[in-house]
Formats: structure tokens, C-alpha cells, sequence
């Protein structure tokens, strides 16, 4: 019986990874060719969000597959081919991160509007990680539990 039977279709992104604490990655994140919640292929944020302790990162150099705790990924930056959904909600923020760096950028997302604040789209239960938008196509993925502040003001 072949193994490819069981293999799931996976598609790679190019992503930076900031790890703790080995600093920054360069490789590309796996996502699933056609995602469980939407049409289309998997969001990286989904498979950051996911459940599984580990996620597979494959490394441009040294060339090697590595296993990382989501648990140890402070952020991951890609560039987003397609323009974003249409928001409810665009929200400007400033992160300050634990390692010191600052993080300016948008959040845009599709909000309750009784949930619409950035005080409850951080304290969302259900997400180890959030998106936000640091130019027009350009996301950065923050490890909420590395964050050590955020703020509306944008310098």
C-alpha cells in the first residue's frame, strides 16, 4: 500500500520566524492546500492557531525540516498575495514586544460590533496568535504571549 494515501496536500509560504530563543528564520510555513474553515487554501494564522503542539517550518538554510513549539514562535511575517477580506472593524495599534521590538500596523477583521474594540480582539480565548496588517500586503503574526503592551497610538 502506497503512503501517499495518507499524505495531506500541503502548500508552502515563505515566511520570517522569530524564535526564542534563536532569534529569526527564513524557510517557509506549511498550510493546508484547502483550509476546514473557508474556501480556498489554509491561512497561516490558522495553522498558528491550531491545536498541535508542533508546526513544521522547512528552513532555507541551513536546507532542513525543524519542529517548532508554537509555544516558542514570537512572530512570523509573510507577504499576503490577496487583497484582505472586507473588515467591519480597522484598527490601529502599536505592540511592544518583550524582546523590546515595536510593532506598528492595522488590524482589520470581520468583528461582532459588540466585540469590536482592540481590547477584546486581544483577549480573544480561542487564538494564541493575531494578525496585523504592517503595510498593504504585508502581516505580521504576533505570539500574544510575547506581547508585553499595546496601544491605539501610532508614532
Amino acid at each position: 500500500m502506497s503512503n501517499e494515501l495518507f499524505k495531506v496536500p500541503k502548500n508552502r509560504r515563505q515566511a520570517k520566524l522569530w524564535v526564542h530563543p534563536g532569534g529569526q528564520v527564513i524557510g517557509s510555513i506549511f498550510v493546508l492546500a484547502q483550509s476546514t474553515l473557508h474556501a480556498g487554501e489554509e491561512e497561516p494564522i490558522e495553522a498558528l492557531n491550531g491545536d498541535a503542539p508542533f508546526i513544521v517550518i522547512s528552513l532555507e538554510n541551513p536546507e532542513e525540516l525543524r519542529f517548532y513549539n508554537r509555544n516558542s514562535v514570537l512572530r512570523l511575517e509573510y507577504t499576503e498575495t490577496t487583497p484582505p477580506a472586507s473588515a467591519t472593524a480597522i484598527i490601529n495599534c502599536q505592540i511592544q514586544m518583550m524582546d523590546g521590538a515595536i510593532i506598528e500596523g492595522k488590524i482589520q477583521e470581520a468583528l461582532p460590533q459588540d466585540k469590536s474594540r482592540l481590547f477584546d480582539y486581544l483577549n480573544r480565548k480561542d487564538e494564541r496568535f493575531i494578525k496585523l496588517y504592517t503595510d498593504e500586503n504585508e502581516i505580521c503574526l504576533v505570539n500574544k504571549s510575547y506581547i508585553n503592551y499595546v496601544t491605539n497610538e501610532v508614532e
